[in-house]
């Protein structure tokens, strides 16, 4: 009786274990966007970004809150929280999606692979189907992924007053680089 309560012990630790093992998480990952025009540049840091990888399943979620991204003129971040994205209304954005060339990754072995995710994203309280490029970094039991694609503010319901329409790039791109480290509980 002693011996199978620890062997049932000890299977569910190892299973507790090995799923851990297969979730990577970060919770201080990276996102920037950027938007150039003939009239100004402007450009934004969040490095508040929470993000889970399953390397098991190629399942992938980020969560953001819009007021951390930092701006290097302080009325141009007045002006995306208040006027642009209304981060009261809108507090955070999130993509949920998945890994679509899994088999192409191998996530137990040191290298850099290049990789394809598609999902959900979701911006202003709009969610659209969204893919993109980039890669996977393993190396010391970290993984490392970056990426970039663009979005258009008015995809995502987010209105440009016509007084600085010419100041704000119809495309932004986007920028990734989180580096994930396995989750323990």
């Amino acid at each position: 009786m002693k011996k199978s309560i620890a062997t049932v012990f000890i299977t569910i630790f190892a299973f507790g274990v090995s799923i851990a093992q297969e979730m990577y998480f970060t919770k201080n990952g990276h996102v920037d966007f950027f938007s150039s025009t003939p009239m100004e540049d402007i450009k934004a840091d969040n490095n508040k970004v929470t993000s889970v990888l399953n390397t098991t399943t190629g399942d992938i979620e980020f969560s953001m809150l819009i007021m951390a991204f930092q701006f290097e003129k302080s009325l141009m971040q007045e002006h995306f929280n208040e006027n642009y994205m209304e981060s009261s209304t809108y507090p955070k954005s999130s993509f949920k999606g998945k890994i679509t060339n899994f088999d192409a990754v191998n996530f137990k072995a040191d290298g850099t692979y290049p990789a394809e995710v598609a999902g959900k994203l979701t911006i202003h309280g709009v969610t659209k189907d969204i893919a993109a490029k980039g890669t996977f970094t393993v190396k010391g039991g970290k993984i490392n992924a970056v990426s970039s694609f663009t979005v258009k503010p008015e995809d995502y319901n987010i209105s440009i007053p016509n007084l600085v329409r010419d100041k704000i790039a119809k495309e932004i791109k986007v920028n990734i680089d989180n580096t994930y480290e396995p989750y323990v509980k």
